[in-house]
């Protein structure tokens, strides 16, 4: 099949509506019909501010970043945008096209 591969970036402690955020869009895709979606925890990653966040015993919980992927229509990406915009969510995003499907 062809469609989107979405991705999306949050850190692992991020609220929305008293929910972990990863979890929230989960549940949103989830009630939009969307067949599937993983929620990956980094090991080891940084983002804009350039601060290093890594797993170790030392590290404060909640700051790495976790990836939320999504294989969709472009339909249905467009419409877990549309609700990242209408939630006032500004979140780092990667869409591209993509095949996908099961081996045989």
């Amino acid at each position: 099949m062809q469609g989107i591969c979405l991705k999306l970036f949050v850190s692992e402690s991020r609220l929305h509506n008293g929910m972990l955020l990863y979890e929230w869009l989960l549940e949103q895709a989830k009630e939009m019909g969307v067949l599937g979606g993983t929620a990956f925890r980094a090991i080891a990653g940084f983002g804009r501010h350039g601060r290093l966040h890594e797993e170790a015993f030392f590290e404060l919980a909640g700051e790495l970043p976790v990836e939320i992927e999504f294989l969709v229509s472009e339909k249905q990406a467009e419409r877990l945008l549309d609700l990242l915009k209408s939630e006032n969510l500004r979140l780092f995003y990667v869409k591209h096209p993509t095949e996908y499907g099961v081996s045989a």
